[in-house]
Parts: structure tokens; sequence; C-alpha cells
């Protein structure tokens, strides 16, 4: 069951495989590689570890070097500073709220989802995006909806005794086949014509033996080469000739005690489905394990574990011993070790596939837009005559033992960017099956929650002790829960740091949280859950699969959103105040718990022994305290409404569903109403200009306008004040000034739109400059800066941004010296002339809304904003790539780990079908790529070819070729790859890849134009742009003329071999 904040996040260490890492052109879904045992399939544009948007618009972060820096310097500002506002539950596309989704302190969390880019682009969504919601005055009930009917609770829900098991949802077929193979079927139209497939194995690198470890993995990965039926890669061949990507829509990963398989497929032919179904049968009990594939498979396994190398996976390395000490999982992280993998003999590897892989063992789960026993009757076809072993092993399960007391670890890394508080406690994993249990998770959830706000709270006062604080609790193994408290401090700072998080711990065992406090999180988790429920038939098929995954391999309760809102109906409104407070005494007790501090190498001298953080918590615990102020403020957003404007002009495209208004101030409002979701809807507001307009010497704070306005909060609320007064509210706006455009963005349901457009207006007219929130940034800015350079990544994208905007001025990193040209007045300064004048501003909403309910709104809150009527167009301030070649290589770091960036740039004829084809040829070229460096050479785990482009201030492309390796193989790697690029010029794709790539872009197609926040992206785009906006509607009219000599010939132009920057990077003890 999924939940707003989470009961126990599921979520433990995994490894993506031989799907994921074959992917062609795929964006990376995060980091590829995070402490050594989480794999993305993907890589991204300019360096491992930062996620780039699909340019379906033509325009991404990736267009000019500035965004490449703002990105940059925003993640790290998330990672050390974390977001603004409440991560309200039902905001975040593809998830839905119930009982685990992701974490118990949903308030503040580190890995707060960013907003979708509404814009199709992302020059600025990273470093100014802010996240503020509106109270408006009716405030969510328990007792129903505003817009929306209020679905009919089942009956058996309100009475039913607290010992009782969850039902399952009764949407849901399971069942048994007679050999033990389980499965869940369950009927979805979202996405229409879709369905997902996961084959879940019970088995994963803790059940191997020593001389196997890492052979789940490898297992994993030699089911995508070769199988009875789909020998070598033909699993790939099938699923692209439907159109289906690697990566996107077939991957697999591997985890401590599970391995996932999973394939989305098209649904409209029966016979595809069979043989999907038959490819899930064979990864069962028929995968082939070719001598001669094990052997090429060993290479690229390797890749994927040196791509996890770094600072993190040292720390890890050092760290889970101390956390699972005398368990099983201490010694079995998936990755495995490097030795065997390229040691091992193929019989091990078999052997492991014949102890683990059983139809006992093993489930498949298939959600989707088809006939649920049509699919039934498949499923029992196609696993029930799977053997049953003659004489299966046990499958064991390993518990963590318990260890006394508390347990101190210090670790410090070279390439350790910050300094990092991380205390845990251990717990067995308890029962989820029951009612009690779900009531218990929701008063642990609101604990949690409030805990996190408090910490949050802290960390934005002047001289703060942390810069960053959440609590969480979480399945850690499968036998043991972990309640944790994390901090990121300032050099120097562990001691203070650490009692700031145990004062407030026993702050809260002694005096308890406040009643508003409580109400707020009611009314966020309320809130959250009545939004999935209004969505319940427009969920995403994914998300259910994998609930039905958790299922299986943990027992997590599968009762449906409607059941589970019911019991949030029951038990949220008789969950006390001291039932809640009661959690404080065991949130983080003096037992199985560990303190462990990492930070930089070079910090070492100044860290606290194990015997001084001990004196810490014991002092911190039994200091004089006094109880907890909740400080409300009660001064209105608004207090007085804006006279309303006039719409001047309407015009209608009925045939494209589009409504067009133009106001009495000039503000352009562009109107489509959809079906696809029942309550979302969202806007995204342009204008062009940007820091493109500053001077060199103010432009440090134009860029950085939009972040330091954000953290000083709305109006006459600071930041804190709005995040206390917006609880239980969808409503969100984020402002942005790029290089050369400003805007907002945002979204909320239909009953918070009025809240909305306030909203809106005011982040025009009432920016809000805080001298105290501005210090506090320039403190955390000085933190994320400091160790920048201690990051072998970093190192790299600043070789690369400086390459490509030949050393522009506008390019150079920020570092802790430049902070001193932040300043708050030329920062407000800038940002009020960027908003002061509205009638250049287009306006795009899409959503579930009707044009009466709008207009009155928009001509009151739009039709109100300042116009100055300028007529204001982007400078050109000279940041181009340079026209020659450009060859860097660069140094850093200790791991034997290179990492290469060829970008091939120039001017660009930048109209719909050039962008198809670029992108499309770029799109083959990957997979040329991938084949020869990864599956003949075993040189990388992944290519990716990434294709960028702008219109302003001129009209230009990039293509860039990412792939890390071996040092010792790089420079042959490398000509490899520009061998791959002549032939690929000479001959171009072949036909079948061309017909691959068609069907490609029209599945992507089908499924994203059913999407608003797509819709948005690219209406917002032809507006801004000037381009026929039919064209959003009608993209297979561009895909259909693709060819193989139109790709060639796109090739021989846009790869031009005298005209490119490759960077490379290498570790200094090469």
């Amino acid at each position: 069951m999924n939940s707003c904040g989470s009961k126990i996040s599921r979520e433990r260490p995994v490894l993506g495989g031989g799907a994921g890492c074959r992917q062609k052109n795929q964006q990376s879904e995060g980091n590829p590689v995070h402490n050594g045992i989480i794999a993305s399939a993907g890589l991204s544009a300019v360096t491992m570890g930062k996620p780039l948007l699909i340019d379906y618009t033509g325009k991404t972060s990736m267009t000019f070097s500035t965004r490449v820096r703002l990105t940059l310097l925003a993640s790290a500002i998330v990672t050390a500073v974390g977001w603004f506002g409440r991560n309200i539950c039902g905001n975040t596309p593809g998830r839905r709220a119930g009982l685990s989704g992701r974490r118990s302190g949903s308030a503040v969390t580190m890995d707060k989802p960013l907003l979708a880019d509404y814009t199709g682009m992302t020059s600025m969504p990273f470093s100014t995006r802010v996240r503020l919601m509106l109270l408006v005055s009716a405030i969510v009930t328990p007792a129903g909806f505003a817009g929306a009917q209020q679905p009919t609770i089942p009956a058996n829900v309100l009475d039913a005794p607290l010992g009782q098991t969850v039902p399952v949802d009764p949407l849901i077929t399971v069942g048994r086949l007679p050999n033990g193979f389980r499965y869940y079927i369950r009927e979805n139209r979202q996405p229409q014509a879709r369905a997902e497939l996961r084959l879940v194995v019970n088995a994963g690198s803790v059940l191997e033996d020593e001389d196997q470890r890492g052979l789940a993995h490898f297992v994993e990965h030699m089911s995508f080469n070769g199988t009875l039926h789909f020998p070598k890669q033909d699993v790939g061949g099938f699923m692209q000739s439907l159109g289906m990507r690697f990566g996107a829509h077939v991957n697999a990963n591997t985890s401590f005690d599970e391995t996932v398989y999973q394939l989305q497929i098209p649904t409209g032919n029966a016979a595809v489905i069979d043989r999907s179904l038959l490819i899930l049968e064979d990864w069962a009990h028929n995968v082939s394990f070719d001598p001669v594939e094990i052997d090429k498979e060993r290479g690229v396994i390797l890749e994927e574990w040196r791509l996890g190398l770094g600072a993190d996976e040292r720390i890890q390395d050092a760290q889970f011993p101390i956390l699972l000490k005398g368990s099983r999982y201490a010694e079995r992280l998936p990755i495995g070790k490097p030795e065997i993998i390229q040691n091992v003999n193929p019989a091990r590897l078999k052997q492991f596939y014949a102890d683990w892989y059983r139809p006992d063992l093993m489930a498949v789960v298939a959600v989707g837009d088809f006939d649920k026993s049509t699919i039934e009757a498949e499923v029992r076809s196609h696993f029930g005559s799977i053997p049953v072993a003659s004489s299966p092993k046990p499958r064991p399960v390993y518990a963590v033992p318990d260890q006394s007391g508390t347990v101190y670890s210090v670790i410090t890394d070279p390439e350790a960017t910050y300094t990092r508080i991380s205390v845990s406690s251990k717990m067995a994993a308890r029962p989820q099956a029951s009612i009690g249990a779900y009531r218990q998770h929701m008063v642990e959830q609101l604990f949690g929650a409030m805990l996190s706000g408090r910490l949050d709270e802290i960390a934005q006062a002047p001289n703060a002790p942390f810069l960053r604080a959440q609590t969480d609790r979480r399945l850690f193994v499968r036998t043991e829960e972990a309640t944790t408290l994390d901090a990121l401090v300032a050099r120097g700072s562990v001691e203070r740091g650490l009692a700031a998080l145990f004062t407030e711990v026993d702050r809260v065992a002694r005096f308890g949280f406040t009643a508003t406090e409580l109400n707020r999180e009611k009314l966020n988790l309320q809130r959250g859950l009545q939004r999935s429920v209004i969505e319940k038939d427009k969920s995403p098929s994914g998300p259910l699969a994998d609930e039905f995954v958790r299922n299986f391999i943990q027992a997590e309760p599968i009762p449906g959103i409607v059941y589970e809102y019911g019991l949030n109906q029951r038990f949220l409104p008789e969950i006390t105040l001291a039932e809640v407070n009661g959690v404080a005494s065991d949130w983080m007790p003096n037992r199985n718990r560990l303190v462990a501090i990492t930070a930089p190498e070079k910090d070492r001298p100044s860290l606290p022994t194990e015997a001084k953080l001990a004196a810490v918590i014991n002092a911190a615990s039994g200091a004089p305290l006094t109880a907890y102020v909740d400080t409300i403020s009660t001064q209105p957003l608004l207090s007085h409404l804006p006279s309303p404007g006039t719409t001047a002009t309407t015009s209608t495209n009925e045939a494209l569903g589009i409504t067009e208004w133009r106001l009495s101030n000039g503000v352009r409002v562009v109107l489509k109403p959809t079906t696809f979701k029942q309550d979302e809807i969202l806007f995204r507001a342009v204008s062009p200009g940007g820091t493109s307009l500053a001077s060199d010497a103010d432009f440090i704070p134009a860029e950085t306008a939009s972040l330091v306005i954000a953290q000083g909060g709305l109006g006459g609320l600071s930041r804190i004040d709005l995040e206390k007064v917006l609880a239980g509210t969808t409503a969100f706006v984020r402002a942005d000034i790029g290089e050369t455009e400003e805007g907002l963005g945002g979204g909320a349901s239909s009953r918070d739109l009025e809240a909305l457009f306030q909203l809106v207006y005011l982040t025009f007219t009432a920016p809000r400059a805080d001298p105290v929130a501005f210090g506090v940034l320039i403190d955390q800015l000085k933190v994320t800066l400091a160790n920048q350079l201690a990051m072998p990544d970093r190192v790299f994208d600043q070789a690369l941004d400086a390459a490509l905007s030949q050393n522009h001025l506008r390019a150079q990193p920020l570092t802790p010296a430049s902070l001193t040209q932040l300043n708050l007045d030329k920062s407000l300064a800038f940002y009020k002339d960027r908003f002061a004048d509205a009638s250049d501003f287009t306006f795009v909403f899409v959503g579930s809304f009707d044009l009466a309910t709008m207009k009155p709104l928009v001509e009151r809150y739009l039709g109100s904003l300042p116009a100055l009527h300028r007529n204001e167009v982007p400078k050109d301030v000279g940041m181009h790539p340079p026209a020659g070649i450009v060859q860097k290589q660069v140094k850093s770091g200790i791991a034997p780990r290179s990492q290469v960036s060829i970008v091939f740039s120039g001017p660009f004829e930048n109209d719909e079908m050039h962008r198809v084809v670029a992108m499309t040829m770029g799109d083959t070229l990957a997979g040329n790529l991938q084949r020869t460096l990864r599956e003949d050479l075993g040189g990388t785990y992944g290519v990716s070819v990434v294709a960028s482009f702008t219109k302003r201030p001129e009209a230009e492309y990039r293509l860039t070729i990412n792939f890390a390796c071996d040092p010792a193989r790089m420079e042959s790697l490398v000509r490899s790859a520009f061998q791959v690029i002549d032939e690929f010029k000479r001959i171009g794709p072949g036909e079948q890849q061309v017909g691959d790539a068609r069907a490609a872009l029209m599945r992507d197609f089908e499924t994203n134009s059913g999407r608003n926040d797509y819709l948005l992206n690219r209406i917002v785009f032809k507006y801004e742009y000037g381009e026929d906006v039919k064209e959003v509607f009608n993209m297979r009219a561009f895909y259909d003329q693709l060819t193989v000599p139109m790709l060639r010939d796109a090739a021989r132009a846009y790869l031009d071999t005298n005209r490119y920057v490759q960077v490379t990077l290498l570790p200094e003890t090469r």
C-alpha cells in the first residue's frame, strides 16, 4: 500500500542490470550508481548523476553552459539544504497516497521529488524553483471533498477489529498455481493500451555463497543475453520492434532479497501479450547461460561496478559492516566482488539460477489495459508447467543481530563533500498485515512529519546548528526496520548539530507536540489520500504493479485506495495528541543504535572522538529545556482582492480544443481543458528576457534572484510562516529566471484553483526579501560550495562547462569567494524588474477545468497584473561553443574510473522536423555505440547520446555522447566511438533501426499525449517561439517521414569531426 510520506519505505539496495544498461538515448532517472548498490538505467547528458529531460520541445537545460552550472549548484543545494514547503502527497506524478510510499517524516525529506518540468526545459528548475502553497478558507475536512464526489467507503472498514487482516482489493486477482507460482492481475486503463508486467523472484544477493558474491546480479544480466525462445539479444530486438525502450520499458534490478524484472508492453495485439509473457517465462526457467555471452557480460558488470566507485561507495563499505554487524547482509552487497565476476566458473552462475529461480519463489504481476480473465488464462498456461524443484533448498531468512547500547563511527574520505550526522536505531521488522498495524503506521507517520518539521524550522534560523535535518522510519533490510536522524552540518559543527538533534527528540519526549502541529499534519495526510481517491480511476499501472511486488516479497497489504481512505477516515479523527507523543519514547532509544559521522578527510583533526560524541548525547538528553511554542502568523496573504481586468479578445481552435484570451493588460492566456486526470490543473507562464538583460557586473545577483527571493517567503509571510499556514492545500507556484526568459509554473486541484491564482498574483506583485533568510542561504551555500572540487564529477562538469562556453564569464562556477557578489537588494530589484511587466507573458493552463470557472479568476488575478507594454528581446551575451576542436583532459579522484563527454555543436534550422530528425539520428547512433562499446568490447556500462537545441539567442544544436570506463581503456574506447561515428556517417542506420525508432517515437507519443504535463510543455514551447501548435497533436506526420538517407544526412551534418568538444576525466593516481 502506498502512503503519503510512507509507513516504511520498501526501497532497499538494488542494482539495475541487463535491461536498463542497454537503453538508447534515455535520460538518467537519478544517480546511475549511488553508494555502490543502486544503479539507474541511464547516463545523463553531461555527467553521471544529473538527470535531464528528454528534449521533445526543442530546448533543454544543457543548452548553455550557465544552465549546467545552475543545475550543479542547485542540486547541491537540494542535497545540502532541501526544498521549501511541504511534500503534499498527490502532487507527485506517478505516485499515489496510501500505506507505504516513501517516508514517515513526510514534512521534510532530503529526497523530496522535484516538480515536473512544465516547460519542456530544465534551465531553471533546480536553482530557482520554489514550491509554495496557499491556504484558503475552505480547509479540507475529514468529512468530504470540495468539487468532487466523496467515494463510498466499504462497509467492512469502519467496524473491523484492529486484529483483522487488511483485505485484498477485490479488483485484484491473486492466485497460486499448483507448482507454487503466484500471480497478481488487475485491469487498469492508465495508460491506455499498455500493460505493466513483472517477474518477481524471492531471491537476491543475500542467498549467494561466498564464491558466488555478485552472481544474483550476474544472473539478472544474463537473462537479457539469451533464453530458450529469445537467443542472444532477441529480447531486446523484440521489445524494440514494439517501440519499447530499454530502461524506460524494459528493465530489471537485483536487491539483497529479491530480483525483479519489468516490462511495459502495448496490449492491442494478443500475440504481443503472449510473447511478452513468454519472455517472463523464459526468464523464470529457460535462461541459456551461453559461455560466450557470459564472458562478454563480465566486462559490462565490472563497468557497472566501476560506475559506483567513489566517496559514497568507500564510506558505505566502511559503514555497512558496522550497521549490519554479524548479519549476512553486511557481506552481500548486490554488486558483489569484482574478482568473482571476472573469474567465476559459469557452473556457479547456473547453480545459483537452479537453486533459487523456482516456482515456489516466484510470482508474475500483470496490471494494465486488458481483459483480466484472458490474462489469467495466459499466466496459467505459461507458468503452470514450470517444474517444481526436486530437492529445493530452504529459503533462509537472515536476521540482523542486536547490539547493546550505542555504537559510534567516524569515517572520512578525501572526496567527501559534506559533513553528515546519521543516527539510526534498529528494530526487528514488524508485521504490517493487520488493521491495527495500519493505524500504528499513521501514528508514526504523523510523529515523523512533525519532528521533521521542527528540525526544518531550526535549519532556517540564523546560525543554525545544521543546514538540513530530517527523521525517518523505514524498512532497512527485509528483517529489520530503522529509525533515523540525519543532518548536514558545517565544518566543525558536529557536536553542536548532534546536540541539537537529540535536544529536539528530548523536547518532544518531555513536552510533546502541540495541537496545532498535529492538526496541520492531519490535514496534509488527509488531503493526500483524498486526491488519490479522486484519481483512483486515473492511476498509472506502474505504481500499482510495484505495490503487488511488495505484497509478494514483503507481505505489504494491498486493499486498494478506497479501503485505505476509509481507514484514514476512521482513524485520523480519533488519533490523539497524547497517542502521537507516546511514540517519542521509542523513536531513538539507546539500543541497537549507531551514531555515524562522515566528513572530508581534511577535516579529520577537528572531528570529535567517540567518547566526545557519547558525552554530547548524554548532556543533550538531560539539559534544561522549555516547551516548543508553535507561532502561527495571523496575517492574510491578500489583504484585499485586486480589481479585475477584462478579456479584450477571444479566439478558439475547436479542432484542438484550445481557447485563447487576450486580457486588457496585454496578458495572453491559453487554455486546454483535458480529462486525463480527474483533478489536476497545471500551468506555465513565460516571458522573454531573463538574465541576458542583466549586466555582467550584476549577473550573479540576477542569476540567483529567484532562489534568494524564494527563501524570503511571500507577501508579509516568512517561508516558515507560509509552511505552517499552507497545510492541506495543493496549490503551488514556482518563479524562475533563466538566461533568456523568466516565468512561473505550478498547479493545483480544482478546489484550490483560486488559491493558485492568488499565489500567482502575489508572486508577481509581492516578492519578499528577508535579510535573515538571505543570511541563512549564504551560510548554506558556503558549506555547499566549500568542498565541491573534491568531487571528481564536479571537476569534470566544470571543465566541460568551461570548454563549451569558451571560459565565458557567465559560465564560471560559484565558489565560496564569489558568494560575496550575492546581493539581496540587487536580486530583489532584478526580480521585480523581470515581473514588472505582465503584458508580454503568455500563460498556458492544461487540465481538469472548465472555461466558465476559469474566466473570472483569470480576469481578476491575471488581468490585474502590472503592465508596462515593453518590447523586450533577450540579448546574445556571446556564450557559444567553439567552432573548432577542443580536447581537454582533467585529473581528479582516486577511484579507477574515467568519464568521457564528446559534444558536437553548431548552427541549426530549429523547427519540428529538424528536431525530430536530429534526435532520432542520435537515438540510432546510441544503439550502434552501445553495441560496439558495451556489447562487443565490454568497455562501458552504458552510452548515452543526448540531443538538445536552442532558438534564443541563436538557433543551435548540441549532440552529446557520454560514457564511463576503465582509465586504461579510455583512449581505445574513444577511438572506437569515433570509428562508429565515421561508419554511421558513411552508411547511416539500418532500415530495422529506423523502423524501431519510428515505433518508439509513436509509442512515446501515444502515452505522453495523454498526460497534462506533456501537453503543457509542448503548447508552451509552441506559443513561446511562434510555432504551429497543431504540430503538438500530429507528431505522427513527422515520424512517418523518417528514412535511412534522412538520418544519414543528418549525421553528416551534425557529427562534424572538425567541430567538437571532448573532455575526459582520469583519476589522479593513474
